[in-house]
Formats: C-alpha cells, sequence, structure tokens
C-alpha cells in the first residue's frame, strides 16, 4: 500500500493512465476486428480501406506506449499479407 504523498499521488495517477489506456487498447482492437471481419468476408476493396484506417491507430497507439513498435509492425505486415492474397 502506498505510504508516502508521492507514491499516493503515482497510485491515482496509475489508474488515471490505466483507464485511458484501456480505452487507447480497446478502439485499436476495434479496427483490428474490423479489418479481420472485411477479411473474412471476402471483400478486399473493404479490407483494404479497413486495413488503412487501422494503420494510423496502431502507430499512434505505439507512440502513446501502448504497444511495442515491432508489434504494430508485425500486425500490420500480417494483416496486409492477408488482404493482398484476397482473390
Amino acid at each position: 500500500m502506498a505510504n508516502s504523498p508521492q507514491s499516493k499521488k503515482r497510485a491515482r495517477q496509475m489508474v488515471a493512465r490505466q483507464t485511458v489506456n484501456k480505452a487507447r487498447r480497446s478502439r485499436i482492437r476495434t479496427f483490428l476486428r474490423k479489418v479481420e471481419e472485411a477479411i473474412a468476408s471476402g471483400d478486399k476493396s473493404a479490407a483494404s480501406t479497413a486495413l488503412q484506417a487501422a494503420q494510423p491507430e496502431l502507430m499512434r497507439g505505439v507512440t502513446k506506449g501502448i504497444m511495442h513498435k515491432n508489434t504494430a509492425a508485425r500486425k500490420m505486415s500480417r494483416l496486409s499479407a492477408r488482404v493482398k492474397a484476397i482473390a
């Protein structure tokens, strides 16, 4: 348990950051899910537009410290390969 005033403040800040980060992570997952659904439907144009919308969200997650840069790059690479493979 936090004892010093500084550690109590850090605990409060951590809760606030946690809610913001949770919302950001959820938003990123929503964009990725839209790409997955478009890929599953087989609509290449919808999948590519969903991928273009998801890319800035993923990179924003990197700049905000939600995920690692290589993780976002790996997700983008795999999704773009799957979109490209749609006949």
